[in-house]
């Protein structure tokens, strides 16, 4: 990423210029036209972005006229999966609460999503499983649109506000109950490697085992990229090595956790007499699987309402490109939710 030139101003004409293309189509890209070729409009965003570029009018400022729309925009990466719809309700009930309406967009990979936004004035925008680039964000940021990212998957700009858990403490929670009742031999099923959330939960584990001079071994973490049927076969490998296998498995999300019970019951494994599972989430189908599920909760409708709350109390100063201002980052916090997934080590050190 270029560093922005102080003494240098960034106007229309020099980002058409960077961007090798015309201060027209500069202008219909920076106000959400739809007639411009996506490969002109990733450049010209990526040059606005690296010459530090800021709109005005303020969209927010026009959004907060009590004769203009009250809206919040909400965009979300995928609708399928339980974790989102404890999430959107965070976010509506706060916004019912506050007279305020929602608009649901979908973050579709062509990037048209952005211009969505940019063309209708908005109280802010809560981006909800979108991995948005840092010139997607800086468009919005530049509009005057207050941003809040629930559970980031990679690192936000300075001025873009997000909303978590303490993933890495979920881990350790999660090692140091296994550790608690006896298990050594040890196993993670993990998500995409990339994500954010996905390493604090895996650094969290394996901390608390290091701390306890316990070794996993290496081709026992393995990445599914939160898939169910892919959990399924990575730990179907880990559990057919009778002499090797894991006397529990962490997976870093309840669905994948499902995918382990799935290749313990192809083992002919016994949840929790022959193996232990923990998973991460606490989404309703942990709950109601057999048995039901230890997991590491998330406090997900709580996250979607703090987004919002957020939202309200963002306030970018005049120049949103000073150095000395940064947007909030809050962390809520996991706990464990015992159920009957995980067993003690019998005194033979031998499940079952």
């Amino acid at each position: 990423m270029t560093t922005p030139d102080p003494t240098v101003k960034p106007t229309m004409a020099r980002i058409a210029e960077r961007a090798r293309t015309s201060v027209p189509t500069v202008s219909k890209v920076l106000s959400g036209g739809t007639d411009v070729s996506d490969a002109t409009r990733v450049r010209v965003m990526q040059a606005a972005h690296d010459l530090g570029y800021r709109r005005r009018p303020r969209l927010g400022q026009v959004a907060e006229d009590p004769h203009g729309a009250r809206i919040v925009d909400v965009v979300v990466g995928h609708l399928g999966g339980s974790w989102i719809g404890p999430v959107l309700g965070g976010v509506e009930d706060e916004a019912d609460r506050a007279g305020v309406d929602l608009v649901l967009t979908r973050a579709r990979p062509d990037g048209g999503w952005v211009g969505k936004l940019l063309r209708r004035p908005s109280l802010g925008v809560i981006l909800v499983l979108v991995d948005a680039s840092a010139p997607q964000l800086h468009l919005l940021t530049s509009a005057g649109m207050p941003v809040v990212v629930v559970d980031p998957r990679s690192p936000t700009p300075a001025d873009v506000a997000s909303v978590g858990a303490t993933n890495w403490d979920g881990g350790r929670m999660a090692a140091e109950y296994l550790l608690g009742l006896g298990h050594t031999r040890l196993g993670v099923v993990a998500g995409t490697r990339s994500h954010l959330y996905n390493r604090a939960r895996i650094d969290g584990f394996t901390s608390a085992l290091r701390t306890a001079g316990v070794e996993m071994a290496p081709d026992h973490l393995v990445y599914c990229d939160w898939d169910r049927l892919g959990a399924r076969s990575a730990a179907g490998v880990m559990l057919a090595d009778v002499t090797r296998r894991p006397t529990a498995v962490f997976a870093c999300s309840d669905m994948m956790a499902l995918g382990v019970y799935d290749a313990a019951d192809d083992t002919g494994l016994r949840v929790p007499d022959d193996l232990s599972v923990i998973g991460f989430d606490d989404v309703q189908e942990s709950a109601w699987a057999t048995p039901p599920m230890t997991t590491v909760q998330q406090p997900i409708t709580d996250m979607g309402a703090a987004a919002f709350r957020m939202l309200q109390q963002a306030s970018p100063p005049a120049n949103p490109s000073s150095s000395d201002w940064t947007a909030s980052r809050i962390e809520l916090e996991t706990r464990l939710i015992r159920r009957h997934s995980v067993a003690r080590i019998p005194s033979s050190g031998v499940p079952g």
